[in-house]
């Protein structure tokens, strides 16, 4: 018998969700506001809780912020009408099991429902020491990762689980597609925040040269050294240091930064003094590193040491409901100190931005959004403005077969000769990451949209962490 704690402030919701739940195997208890809510989690130690974060009073972040401080072995549902990027971060940071959207797909739900309990576990955690574990400083800003499709959601998901804890991390993903922005975030959310963020673009430094930006150097140590130099491994001390393009690191380096992650001691260019440094790494490429490590580019044992946590990134043709909305943040971006005013897209234009494959992803699409609000001589920006000088855009009626035959197609030809390898590990992950975003999130219509069974999709979904 399992006693799951309903918190919503519309009894008709709570209504729905016993009904719903309405088994031998579950005992409710309800809470309609924030008070209650931490009332009924101390006196009536639920196994888990669904709770819904747009609640009067009491934001639902903090309720469930005390909810982990009493005991963060109890499994926490959020449920709300709205999820931006800051708040699923948030809820996944403060511990919350997962982060569901109304209206809610009853069969992913009550998947997600069984699933956590099978992980709950009532056992008494101290409150100072679970208080320890998620004591951070949130740093307030403009939030700059942008989007709503479940492909970024799960990013956002990802990014609120990992940010806490200081395990190296892997961001993959085709240029454009925002892995610095990623980098930056697990870092405004993490335990670190109020420390230095260092990134450092491993493959425009020439190799002798960036030595000696990681890692400094003594005075003498070269021509025109006249002086000791920090690298940015002792700037980034307690703070987090991203190599963007890893892959393009030289060997000779990738043994340095190895020893690093292993030992956390390195040497100064020139010098014989060991220092100690505590920086959390953070790595990105678009790379196929595990290719580059069969043609002896990349080292073998640093993948496994930065790839503690990996962070896949899809490219914008794979979110392609999340262009209008990222479309209107660079507007309003680049209209700032240029217009008086925000010039709006004609209709056609907006389609148009949507029908096209966007090779460079992101930047490609901020690039273009903002070349046309510095040319545009009215108020309305038209599609001639802004494909005017870029590949023709593909044609509205396009399928969405061709389209996805298309961007395989593209990966297979970048493969190097691997294939085999390509197609088992990469294609299977394309495709169950298509037919998810096709049917928005829904599991049972991505299965049958493939035609495999519920069971198969959850478990190739857990290979491959979607």
């Amino acid at each position: 018998m399992y006693k799951l704690l309903i918190v919503d402030d519309e009894q008709s919701v709570r209504y729905s969700f016993k009904k719903l739940l309405n088994s031998p195997h579950y005992t409710i208890i309800e809470a309609s506001n924030a008070t209650e809510a931490i009332d009924s989690f101390k006196g009536g130690r639920p196994d888990l809780v669904i709770l819904d974060i747009e609640m009067p009073g009491k934001d639902g972040i903090q309720v469930l912020k005390e909810m982990n401080e009493i005991n963060p072995n109890i499994p926490v549902i959020i449920i709300t009408a709205y999820g931006s990027g800051d708040r699923v971060i948030k809820a996944m940071k403060y511990g919350a099991y997962e982060y569901i959207e109304k209206p809610f797909d009853i069969p992913k739900l009550i998947f997600v429902i069984e699933e956590a309990l099978k992980n709950s576990s009532k056992e008494e955690v101290k409150p100072d020491e679970a208080l320890q574990k998620r004591k951070t400083g949130i740093s307030h800003g403009e939030e700059t990762l942008v989007g709503e499709s479940n492909a970024i959601k799960d990013v956002f998901k990802l990014i609120g689980r990992v940010a806490t804890s200081d395990a190296s991390i892997l961001i993959v993903g085709e240029s454009g597609t925002g892995k610095e922005l990623v980098a930056r975030a697990i870092h405004k959310y993490s335990d670190r925040a109020g420390k230095q963020f260092i990134a450092i673009n491993c493959a425009a430094i020439p190799e002798p040269l960036l030595e000696s930006e990681l890692f400094g150097y003594e005075k003498g140590s070269f021509t025109g050294a006249d002086r000791q130099k920090q690298g940015k491994f002792e700037e980034a001390h307690n703070g987090t240091l991203f190599l963007d393009e890893i892959g393009d690191m030289s060997l000779s380096l990738q043994a340095k930064l190895l020893r690093i992650l292993q030992e956390g001691t390195f040497e100064r260019v020139g010098g014989t003094k060991t220092i100690k440094v505590d920086a959390r790494i953070v790595a990105a490429t678009n790379r196929n590193l595990e290719n580059d490590i069969i043609n002896k580019l990349f080292r073998e044992d640093l993948y496994y040491r930065l790839k503690v946590i990996t962070i896949s990134l899809p490219p914008l043709r794979m979110r392609k409901e999340d262009i209008p909305l990222l479309t209107e943040h660079f507007l309003i971006k680049h209209s700032r100190g240029v217009r008086s005013e925000k010039p709006v897209l004609m209709p056609e234009a907006t389609q148009r931005l949507i029908d096209y494959q966007w090779p460079g992803n992101i930047r490609e699409l901020e690039n273009v959004i903002k070349r046309a609000v510095i040319l545009a001589k009215g108020s309305v920006i038209s599609p001639e403005l802004l494909f005017e000088g870029i590949e023709k855009p593909v044609a509205q009626n396009t399928t969405e077969r061709t389209r996805l035959f298309s961007y395989l197609s593209q990966k297979i030809l970048d493969s190097r000769g691997e294939i085999y390898k390509l197609a088992i590990d990469e294609f299977e992950k394309d495709l169950l990451q298509w037919a998810l975003t096709k049917v928005n999130g829904n599991q049972v219509q991505a299965a049958k949209l493939l035609g495999i069974s519920r069971v198969m999709l959850h478990e190739r979904m857990d290979k491959f962490r979607l």
